[in-house]
């Protein structure tokens, strides 16, 4: 499970065990419990039908992409490439634990991006200013 800040590119990961509504809808809810947004985009999987919820328990309105219109939800399909260079495609998740989780989390949230002037998503999000050496 990702979660991407459109303005900010930060990333939140979550592990689901299956695809049930339930238990997609209790990790959506609780990545994003120490966090605020206005809005989520989900694609048209049977595992968003909990939105109503997801929306009630997040405080976000919930949006879903057209079907077949995975460039609907880019800066996502974006960050999943990037969690791949980690988790190649087609590897078991079967070892894979929390703290890998984690890990991966937070390098990319700690990793300069050309769109973002360089800076980090982090410090983007917190409102961070690096200052650079030649300043």
């Amino acid at each position: 499970m990702t979660l991407v800040d459109r303005k900010t590119k930060k990333t939140k990961i979550g592990i689901v065990k299956s695809k049930e509504a339930d238990i997609v809808s209790k990790e959506v809810s609780e990545l994003m419990s120490k966090e605020s947004c206005h809005t989520i985009t989900f694609d048209n999987g049977k595992e968003f039908s909990r939105h109503k919820v997801m929306s009630k328990e997040t405080g976000a309105k919930i949006y879903f992409a057209h079907p077949y219109s995975s460039w609907e939800r880019g800066l996502n399909e974006n960050t999943n490439g990037l969690i791949r260079q980690y988790f190649k495609k087609g590897s078991s998740f079967e070892g894979i634990t929390a703290g890998d989780v984690k890990a991966v989390e937070e390098r990319l949230n700690n990793r300069p991006r050309k769109c973002l002037g360089f800076l980090t998503p982090n410090e983007v999000y917190s409102g961070e200013r690096r200052i650079s050496p030649l300043e």
